[in-house]
């Protein structure tokens, strides 16, 4: 690959995804310049090997890592860069790498890396041949198993760059912006920044700070006195802008400025880097919890994890504004990134997407959960892992809390634990000082972190589950601010939330049902998710949202208790797969005869009317206990609708018919709000089109024009259909296949078929 020439600019990012060589295994001596690689594969990172399987029961990633391969992967890329770079600063920047990843270029060992799920960069600067080839050659080796409590994937599976810029330059991560004084009618913004001088004489440089609007006007620019690096080393600046009126950053408002930091020699650029920030003000408050921008609000998390399901770890950014605007659906302002950095281009999202978000570090810390997990890593790398993580995140809007761990199993070593987490806050309040540090306590009771001293080392005292034992903390010690760092998705924990000024907020396990932590084979997958793999709903989502959206909504579900012997019907079977499942949406019960159906509702209306075949089977108001309203219903196949009222006007509906046989599929798409990325669902529906609950035929995708499928899915936990395909298997009726663009602009007609129903098409601008 032949790189452009860079003189003109003061500083370029190169985008170095593309054509890479791939080997999944180990090639000693790949890291050689001469080695040949030309049988190897061709591809893109991010990359992520291990999705791609086949599950295997025999896999060493076990349970924990869904059954999928783990292994050696090595990665090479070839390159030129122009001989008027030679005088030039040159680096290469990883986003992440799964895991243990070892560097080479021109065969010279840069460094290693264990943690997966970090950032990192590498000076190549007199390690290259400017107007000749380059090799840069990657190693990652996640072999040693079990090495994670979930699925992980592997390889290059991140986005990696590479930065030309002056030898007098910016240093990586050291500019920071804040905005230390904020109002409605004036904010300052405060940046500051380090220059590192590679030259062999000291280097005296002007500094300009220019601040832009979300709209992209300039409207304040800053001109520093010239500050002198010596030679060799490093100088700091700092500086204050004024920004009147600003549009401050907000939940669902992503306003997001840009401060753009140059270098000059005269009129010469030397370098220059822009910083997206936000105008926000925000604090945790012992007694009244969370507050943004002047206002108290909840905080209404939901915690992830990294895989976007059927793409694996290598997550397309239109699979995370999906899932996002899902959450957002149900009354979501907040997400916790468990149990390590996500990839930056996520906090970026949640910076426009105007998310609250958790960023947090780490699963364990020197006591094991697995054989192989980062305690092997955790004295050497912990705090400098920590460091990079702070300084690359410390200028989103959207992080207002960083997670010094994960349910800690040193915490019952007492002594030790607190010198360790000591250690940690101290690095995180050192890189970042406007942000408070929390930690994810785990039976804190039984290690007696609330009387040791351990829980008071944190700026907000976070506890997993037990919502109940953190609010006695607080009423035992009233200065604490509190905050549920993981919770369950049923109504007392709500409740807690609701009723109790104190508590800041919670994060929910899970957002998204996620691969691996699976209970055991033949399940890969784990099902505790508001939403499943594929982004459809579970009713756990829409009692949610009658719960914590603004929005008018209803929804209904019959809860049901698994046969002891299920149905001969093997679509039936299906359905109850994942036992015990107790909530049905569908008005298609497998017993057809007389008997009655046990209906929930879950509205946040004022009141709500069941009709079976447009007969009342009457009104409920709305509990006080956020309790959902029930009905006992004796079936009759047909319509059964809610309809939910405010002040006596219609609100908000929803219905259920009894399904017929299968007919034909029905196709709908939706995604990303650039089309970058396509969710096309695929249903199986009768004569009428009502969802046939039980169906579970094969079906086959297929794209015409500018697009492909990426991935297909249907969020059976003990599917082993692999992703990467055209056709997936009906679940409860669905399925979908994921549909990435191929050009910039066009039209894509995705078509689905299966044996013995008509096909289905959609179109996609």
């Amino acid at each position: 690959m032949l790189l452009a020439a860079t003189l003109a600019q003061a500083r370029t990012t190169i985008p170095f995804d593309g054509n890479w060589r791939f080997l999944k295994g180990d090639a000693p001596g790949a890291e050689k310049p001469d080695f040949d690689d030309t049988a190897w594969r061709t591809l893109s990172v991010p990359h992520d090997w291990s999705i791609e399987g086949p599950f295997d029961q025999a896999n060493p990633t076990g349970a924990a890592g869904g059954f999928l391969p783990a292994g050696v992967g090595w990665y090479r890329q070839s390159f030129s860069l122009p001989a008027n770079d030679a005088t030039r600063s040159v680096s290469v920047e990883f986003d992440g790498v799964m895991a243990n990843s070892d560097v080479w270029i021109n065969g010279f060992h840069l460094g290693q890396r264990p943690n997966g799920a970090v950032s990192f960069a590498y000076d190549l600067t007199g390690h290259l041949k400017f107007g000749g080839t380059n090799v840069l050659a990657v190693r990652a080796d996640n072999g040693s198993q079990p090495a994670s409590r979930w699925y992980t994937g592997a390889g290059i599976y991140r986005h990696v760059r590479l930065v030309v810029a002056s030898p007098v330059h910016l240093e990586r991560w050291s500019t920071f912006v804040t905005t230390p004084r904020v109002s409605a009618g004036e904010a300052t913004v405060h940046v500051a920044g380090t220059i590192m001088n590679r030259f062999a004489e000291p280097a005296t440089v002007a500094i300009e700070i220019a601040i832009f609007d979300p709209a992209g006007k300039a409207i304040d620019t800053v001109h520093l006195s010239p500050q002198t690096a010596p030679a060799g080393k490093t100088a700091d600046f700092q500086g204050d802008a004024t920004v009147k009126n600003p549009d401050r950053w907000d939940i669902g408002h992503g306003a997001i400025y840009r401060a753009v930091v140059t270098l000059r020699d005269g009129a010469t650029a030397l370098d220059d880097e822009t910083v997206p920030f936000g105008i926000r003000e925000f604090h945790f408050d012992a007694d009244t919890g969370f507050w943004l921008n002047g206002r108290n609000l909840k905080i209404k998390g939901a915690a992830m994890h990294q895989d976007g399901g059927a793409v694996g770890a290598a997550v397309p950014l239109g699979v995370w504004e999906h899932r996002l605007q899902l959450l957002r659906q149900i009354g979501v302002n907040a997400v916790r990134a468990a149990h390590h950095p996500f990839a930056p281009e996520f906090l970026d999202l949640a910076d426009r997407l105007g998310f609250l978000a958790m960023d947090e570090t780490f699963d364990c810390w020197t006591v094991a959960k697995n054989p192989y997990d980062y305690h092997l890593y955790f004295e050497e790398w912990s705090k400098v892992d920590t460091r990079d993580t702070v300084r690359r995140d410390r200028n989103h809007a959207s992080v207002i809390v960083y997670s010094a761990g994960n349910e800690i199993r040193d915490t019952p070593k007492a002594e030790l634990a607190r010198q360790i987490l000591g250690g940690l806050v101290e690095v995180f309040h050192q890189n970042d000082p406007t942000r408070p540090v929390t930690q994810a306590l785990f039976r804190p009771n039984v290690s007696h972190d609330y009387d040791n001293g351990l829980a008071d080392l944190l700026d907000v005292v976070g506890q997993n589950y037990r919502e109940n034992e953190i609010l006695a903390a607080h009423a035992a010690k009233p200065t604490r601010k509190i905050l549920g760092t993981e919770n369950r998705l049923d109504r007392a924990v709500w409740l807690a939330l609701r009723d109790n000024p104190p508590y800041a907020g919670q994060f929910l396990w899970a957002g998204f049902d996620y691969l691996g932590e699976a209970h055991r084979w033949p399940q890969i997958a784990n099902d505790e998710g508001l939403f499943d793999r594929t982004g459809g709903f579970k009713p756990a989502a829409y009692e949610r949202q009658s719960w914590w959206s603004d929005q008018p909504m209803v929804y209904m579900a019959r809860r049901v208790a698994p046969p002891p012997a299920a149905p001969t019907d093997p679509g039936y079977q299906a359905m109850f797969r994942l036992a015990p499942l107790t909530l049905l949406s569908d008005w298609t019960p497998a017993d057809r005869a007389a008997h009655e159906e046990n209906v929930e509702v879950y509205s946040n209306c004022q009141e709500v009317e069941l009709t079976l075949n447009g007969r009342s089977l009457g009104s409920k108001p709305l509990p006080a206990d956020a309790s959902p309203r029930t009905w006992q219903v004796a079936f009759a196949a047909g319509a059964l609708q809610a309809v939910g009222r405010n002040q006596g006007r219609t609100a908000a509906a929803y219905e259920l018919r009894t399904a017929g046989q299968p007919a034909r599929i029905a196709l709908a798409a939706g995604g990303d709000s650039l089309r970058a990325i396509a969710y096309v669902t695929a249903r199986v529906v009768d004569e009428h089109g009502v969802l046939v609950p039980g169906a579970d035929q094969a079906i086959h995708f297929q794209v015409d024009g500018p697009g492909a499928i990426v991935a297909v899915d249907n969020a059976d936990v003990t599917s082993h259909e692999p992703f990467q395909a055209s056709e997936r298997h009906a679940f409860r009726g669905q399925a979908i296949g994921i549909v990435r663009r191929t050009a910039a602009a066009g039209r894509i007609t995705v078509s689905a078929s299966a044996p013995g129903l008509a096909s289905g098409k959609v179109e996609i601008q």
